[in-house]
């Protein structure tokens, strides 16, 4: 399977600097078994965002991408509204559980606006901004992930 890892974050697009957690996730999903195809920064503007994940999802170039960060309460955190206006359909249990998941730790997490869903083939996952954050949520819904994608497959 083939997947795509965004870091959604204007400073780091702008300093073209690297991101640890596209770079954590991309090491965990290639020990999965996955081939990320595209693993970069895009900033914070929803339009730029839903272009790269309609892009890529009609295209069939991936079946999974993943965005980490811009998922909170700030005016510019696009990352949600991002995919939800692409997604043909909605998987609200997915952010439902990384929530339920990440209150362990932080209550925080309550404020995280976590999206997943699914265009076409591809199913787009929306994690938290921090590396090691987004690389657990990862790793705990990576089996369920997997199963969604080989059911769009079949």
């Amino acid at each position: 399977m083939k997947a795509a890892i965004f870091t959604i974050d204007t400073g780091i697009y702008r300093a073209k600097a690297q991101s640890a957690a596209a770079f954590s996730l991309k090491r965990m999903l290639e020990q999965a078994g996955f081939e990320v195809k595209a693993a970069g920064v895009l900033p914070q503007e929803k339009e730029v965002v839903s272009s790269v994940m309609r892009q890529l999802s009609d295209s069939g170039a991936v079946e999974l991408i993943l965005t980490t960060g811009a998922a909170g309460c700030r005016p510019d955190d696009c990352a949600p509204d991002a995919a939800a206006s692409v997604a043909d359909v909605l998987i609200p249990g997915i952010p439902e559980a990384l929530r339920a998941y990440n209150l362990r730790y932080s209550k925080k997490a309550m404020l995280d606006r976590l999206t997943a869903g699914i265009r076409k083939n591809t199913l787009i996952i929306n994690l938290p901004e921090s590396a090691k954050t987004a690389k657990e949520d990862m790793e705990y819904i990576l089996s369920e992930a997997v199963q969604v994608l080989e059911g769009l497959q079949s």
